[in-house]
């Protein structure tokens, strides 16, 4: 919901709107002076102008027009001059970095960043008004003046190019809006707006966990972390400022200011970064879609590979509440023969509900410590919610602001009447990760890291800095204290975690937030876990069923299917959550899902091992893992689970089947084999699981028989399922697998054993 006439505490910041008002100066770029070919540096000039109502033909617009300054003392330039440095992290990246701050460029450290390499094998050398330099993957052209940078892969394409006044051929000057930056006239602060060109038929695919639609061309896209109450809106809970082209690169906006990606939503022939800050650095990326994905995770860190136990069901709801049902849910699971791995803790875990202290209720809960080793005997792992947020009657909440653990305003008071943890105080990770290692050493092998979305844009943080730009980094820091602490007690790294930013994918695992229980939920649901995925993070979830009341049976079946395909699987939200509270005939079906989900279990983890390696999702758009594909580019309701199996969930009441898109090559059911030919629409019956699942010929799937815990399987079991038509047609070819008998052996080193399966 968005309230248009007032702002807010906790609106989304649209930079964008600072560069369409009447009011600011504007400074467009100019042209590039003082460039050294050693360095790489050089200084970029702008023009100073003004946008002025001109009526016309009985309408009203508002172009650019030249301005002068009308200041006192004359002291400010017209045509200010800012330092730029191009940099090369890597064959595939060039890196421009410039700032319009009037102070030196700053290479501060950066939480964001796990790699900040260069590289030295560059060909410089100057060219007729510019330079150009090359390596084995890009050639990129500057031209001084007008100024303009030019991206194109090895192969000579341009990729995309830096875009200046010059360059529009529209009635109105401010079409499009050049490379540029603005000064507010409200506080005189600096905006960025970083311009790039859009060509014919060129699609756009990341921005984090977005809702809206797979494809981004057409939309504005505002990052700014929220609680958005939902899945069917344009707010996220993890936006993450990279993005990627079907034309063959991507772009990296480090910051942690609130960013505006504006897909030619304004005029169609410009992508426009807004920036909320005065710095503009940007990772700019060639490659294929994987290549991309991976360059960009060397960038800001790959996922760890969270353990075997975490693959396994959550059972959850909101909430459980005390001993005795812990142990009647962890009871109603043996005798109903769900496999499961973790039973998850919600609000009700402490004296009251929500009241976050990181003490099990004395009243509810006998011997939490005992209660905890006897569900891990049964093979059962507990995971705990908790919040940074303390509530006035909070016990704690004395202690977190006496010791000045909390966000304050300027003021040195607290901006609400919560005590909200600042995660940039060393000080205050500490205690936090105190808190949770009490809990971790009781036997809790996981914390779900709620919430983190509301650090307060009026807070002045022990970082030095305002809430704009640490609003968006609070989710990693809140991600990486949490972690860490789990990393070194148990030696396992898993969260449950809702809110993101760039390099959260560093601290698995994530899930899509408050989804609403219907088809439409669903389908966005995916949406975001697709995006998500092609923004660098290999694992996410989902609340299977929905969030927000008591799932209904005929979307739960549909949406159990989806979760089989899920790097993560949890049944969360109101209740009743448990299979066995619905009908006879779920039951028995979610038995017969979650039985597949653990048949799978090696051929998951296996594309775990390898995904988390490469920085690619275990979900996986059509459009990453087929590029070249036309048909994959604006699929957003089916997708590739690891590398071999497609996955197209049913999205409508009582569906019988669906029409799924193939790409080339022979596609085999998972479970009947039935043969269809790609390269073109089908209209595929559901399989007994409530949804469609084909394997590409030639693919070797690793199954075990079911088990109710994935510390029950029985690794002799393992059998490697080979999809093809004729039998005889891939005799010799070598399927790499991790040798899962590691697991009798050390199941901490899983992922250095390899086994060749031939056929």
């Amino acid at each position: 919901m968005k309230i248009e006439n007032y702002d807010y505490l906790g609106q989304q910041i649209d930079i964008s709107k600072h560069f369409y008002s009447i009011g600011n100066t504007y400074y467009n770029i100019s042209e590039m002076t003082d460039f050294n070919l050693d360095t790489m540096m050089g200084n970029i000039k702008f023009t100073r102008h003004e946008r002025k109502g001109r009526m016309a033909f009985n309408m009203y617009t508002c172009p650019f027009e030249d301005s002068q300054s009308w200041a006192f003392p004359p002291a400010y330039s017209d045509t200010p001059s800012y330092p730029i440095r191009i940099s090369f992290p890597a064959e595939n990246i060039v890196r421009i970095y410039t700032s319009y701050s009037n102070l030196p460029l700053d290479d501060h450290d950066s939480l964001m960043l796990e790699n900040n390499n260069e590289i030295n094998s560059v060909k410089k050398e100057a060219i007729e008004n510019g330079v150009r330099f090359t390596t084995k993957a890009l050639e990129v052209e500057i031209k001084f003046s007008p100024f303009s940078i030019i991206i194109r892969d090895k192969d000579g394409k341009i990729l995309t190019k830096t875009l200046n006044s010059e360059d529009g051929k529209c009635l109105l000057n401010c079409n499009p809006l050049p490379f540029s930056y603005v000064r507010t006239v409200s506080d005189l602060k600096k905006y960025a707006a970083a311009s790039f060109s859009v060509f014919p038929n060129e699609h756009f695919y990341g921005c984090g966990e977005s809702f809206t639609k797979l494809d981004k061309t057409g939309q504005k896209v505002v990052l700014w972390t929220k609680d958005a109450h939902g899945v069917q809106s344009q707010d996220m809970y993890k936006p993450i400022p990279f993005y990627m082209s079907s034309r063959g690169y991507g772009i990296f906006t480090h910051t942690s200011a609130p960013v505006t990606f504006d897909f030619g939503y304004n005029y169609q022939e410009a992508q426009t970064i807004f920036i909320g800050e005065e710095d503009v650095d940007l990772f700019v990326i060639a490659g294929t879609p994987k290549e991309i994905l991976e360059s960009y995770t060397e960038i800001t860190g790959k996922s760890q590979v969270p353990p075997l136990w975490s693959f396994g069901l959550w059972m959850s709801r909101i909430t459980y509440e005390s001993e005795s049902q812990v142990r009647e849910v962890a009871a109603k699971l043996k005798e109903y023969e769900i496999p499961c791995d973790v039973i998850h803790l919600d609000t009700g875990w402490f004296e009251h509900d929500w009241r976050c202290d990181y003490q099990f209720s004395h009243s509810r809960f006998d011997d939490p410590e005992k209660m905890i080793q006897d569900l891990k005997g049964d093979g059962y792992h507990i995971c705990l919610w908790q919040l940074p947020y303390f509530t006035p009657n909070n016990v704690l909440y004395k202690e977190v602001v006496e010791n000045e653990f909390a966000v304050v305003n300027s003021d040195g008071r607290l901006p609400t009447d919560d005590a909200i943890l600042d995660f940039s105080n060393p000080e205050a990770v500490k205690w936090y990760q105190n808190k949770l290692k009490q809990l971790l050493e009781l036997g809790v092998s996981a914390i779900k890291v709620d919430f983190g979305e509301a650090a307060p844009l009026n807070g002045v943080f022990h970082s030095g800095k305002s809430g704009m730009l640490e609003h968006n980094l609070y989710p990693l820091r809140y991600n990486k204290a949490a972690s860490d602490i789990i990393k070194e007690v148990t030696g396992e790294p898993v969260i449950w975690a809702r809110s993101a930013w760039a390099g959260s994918q560093r601290y698995p695992l994530h899930w899509g937030g408050d989804a609403e229980n219907t088809n439409m939920g669903m389908l966005a649901s995916l949406r975001g876990g697709l995006s998500f995925g092609m923004s660098g993070f290999t694992y996410w979830s989902h609340d299977v069923g929905g969030f927000v009341q008591k799932s209904p049976e005929e979307i739960y079946k549909r949406w159990g299917f989806m979760g089989i395909f899920t790097s993560h699987m949890r049944c969360h939200g109101a209740p009743p959550k448990e299979p066995w509270c619905y009908s006879k005939e779920f039951l028995e079906l979610f038995r017969k899902q979650l039985n597949f989900r653990y048949r799978l279990m090696p051929y998951i983890y296996a594309q775990s091992i390898k995904s988390a390696e490469k920085g690619y999702p275990m979900m996986r758009a059509m459009f990453l893992e087929f590029p070249g594909d036309k048909n994959c580019l604006e699929l957003e309701d089916q997708y590739m689970f690891g590398d071999n199996i497609l996955v197209a969930p049913l999205f409508e009441d009582n569906a019988k089947g669906r029409d799924v898109y193939l790409p080339s090559g022979k596609w085999m059911d998972i479970l009947s084999k039935k043969c269809y030919e790609g390269g073109r629409w089908h209209t595929i019956p559901a399989g007994e699981l409530c949804g469609i699942a084909l394997v590409k010929e030639g693919s070797v799937i690793p199954m075990v028989d079911p088990a109710l815990s994935t510390s029950k399987i029985d690794w002799d079991t393992l059998t490697y399922h080979w999809f093809t038509v004729e039998k005889n047609k891939f005799s010799g070819i070598g399927i790499e697998y991790p040798d899962f008998r590691a697991f009798n052996l050390d199941k901490s080193a899983i992922s250095k054993y390899k086994v060749i399966v031939e056929k």
